[in-house]
């Protein structure tokens, strides 16, 4: 049996690449990562790194063209400022809708791409690293329990019943996610999450500020930070 993991370089999507590897074997699995106009390429360099760590084959997929009008402040072409906030702090200017580094409907797209490609080299499922903290309060809501059981379902009957989509850590919160991690030896050292692409995260976007507290309520230190 292969897996594919749908793969960023961030610390959620790697410990879903080491638990794979962990279970299939690296010659079983195969990281995908996506181009789709982030505004840096610091993740795709973080990606690359992780799975020559975990000798995977990697491949690598432009979707850019699919946000060209889309003004995420994540996006090269946005000129809105990323939020040096907490998600928390974000969501209570929203009324309700997603935070503004929300990419539209990312996950989606990407796993509906990733199964094409998934079916095309065998792999029967696909990980991804969506965790509660990021669903909550509809922060970004395609890493929600309900869309996981939704796209998995569409994908299972789409494909012919050829590919299955597994979120591990969809009832998870990040904390745990880096307990995992820890546990399985995933390189940390080697990931990416922030949101900026600068030499050092800068510690302040949301994505920083919850990476941080993970490690903090693990007894740990980033070891990015």
């Amino acid at each position: 049996m292969k897996a594919m993991v749908l793969f960023s370089g961030g610390l959620d999507s790697s410990t879903c690449l080491g638990l794979a590897v962990k279970k299939y074997g690296a010659d079983n699995v195969m990281a995908l990562s996506v181009y789709y106009g982030q505004r840096h390429g610091r993740e795709l360099r973080s990606a690359a790194a992780v799975a020559e760590h975990y000798g995977v084959k990697w491949k690598t997929l432009d979707l850019s063209a699919a946000f060209a009008d889309s003004d995420c402040s994540l996006l090269s072409g946005s000129e809105g400022e990323i939020p040096k906030e907490s998600y928390a702090e974000q969501l209570s200017r929203t009324d309700g809708k997603p935070v503004s580094t929300y990419v539209p409907f990312r996950n989606g797209l990407f796993l509906s791409a990733a199964a094409s490609v998934a079916i095309g080299f065998g792999c029967e499922v696909i990980y991804y690293g969506a965790h509660s903290d990021d669903a909550a309060g509809n922060a970004y809501p395609d890493c929600s329990e309900e869309f996981n059981r939704a796209i998995n379902d569409a994908i299972y009957l789409g494909s012919g019943k050829q590919v299955r989509v597994e979120a591990p850590f969809v009832g998870l919160n990040k904390s745990d996610v880096v307990r995992i991690g820890t546990e399985i030896g995933v390189p940390f050292e080697k990931t990416w999450s922030c949101y900026e692409g600068g030499e050092k995260p800068c510690g302040a976007c949301g994505t920083c500020r919850d990476r941080i507290a993970a490690f903090e309520a693990c007894g740990l230190k980033d070891p990015l930070m």
